[in-house]
């Protein structure tokens, strides 16, 4: 479904991912691991079409159409929704309106609206439950589910998470963790940037690895964690 070939992405003149290649199929959840700095988050904003940073070089491709370059509102017409790790929700907007607003730009019927929302309300109990709430209101935690919820409403085919459970407590890290693989059973990909390898790895079919903009391990979450010293040399664990 999707594939990066020897991608170069720069700030200015910063030179951050050196040729990272990676592959997802469909249905799948892959993780990109690595410490801070490494270029993860640079992959997906790279992916999703959001500048900075700049790409000098290599090749995107969804579902055998090249999608290089792309500005990011023609990326996610195709079927690709975004997480970032500052959730980004609308802080002065209530929680119906942060979900309806992606629906109203893309010119839902009510119909659809509707049974878009619903199917929303059932897989996030909690945010149905704050609906006329502020953004801001939110917790940290229930921001994020909103952010979450905000890329499932357009009922997207491939889903780009950075960072989701960042600075969230165990017990709401298990949440995201169930909401990943019930993605998964659904069939929607997911390339997920995580700092967490533990719950990474356990939601993951394929396991990618970061250091200075390269990608220095790539396969299955069974190897990664039989490897021990190259998850100590890469991650620190």
């Amino acid at each position: 479904m999707l594939t990066v070939k020897d991608l170069h992405s720069y700030y200015d003149k910063a030179h951050i991912l050196q040729g990272v290649s990676l592959k997802v199929d469909q249905g799948q959840v892959a993780c990109l691991l690595g410490k801070n700095g490494m270029g993860k988050s640079t992959t997906v904003k790279s992916i999703m079409g959001i500048t900075p940073p700049q790409i000098r070089s290599g090749q995107i491709i969804f579902e055998e159409r090249e999608i290089t370059r792309w500005p990011s509102n023609k990326v996610s017409r195709l079927g690709i929704s975004y997480v970032p790790e500052e959730r980004r929700i609308f802080p002065l907007l209530t929680v119906r309106e942060n979900l309806t607003l992606g629906l109203d730009i893309a010119g839902a019927t009510r119909d659809e609206k509707m049974n878009a929302l619903e199917k929303i309300y059932e897989s996030f109990p909690r945010i149905h439950e704050r609906l006329n709430q502020l953004g801001e209101g939110l917790s940290g935690g229930e921001q994020q589910m909103l952010a979450i919820a905000r890329a499932m409403v357009m009922k997207p085919r491939l889903i780009l998470m950075d960072e989701p459970t960042e600075g969230l407590m165990p017990l709401l890290v298990q949440e995201i963790k169930k909401i990943i693989l019930a993605l998964k059973t659904s069939r929607i990909t997911v390339l997920l940037v995580e700092q967490s390898a533990a719950m990474a790895l356990d939601v993951s079919d394929l396991v990618y690895v970061m250091e200075k903009g390269s990608i220095l391990f790539q396969g299955t979450p069974k190897a990664f964690r039989e490897d021990s010293k190259l998850m100590k040399e890469l991650l620190g664990v």
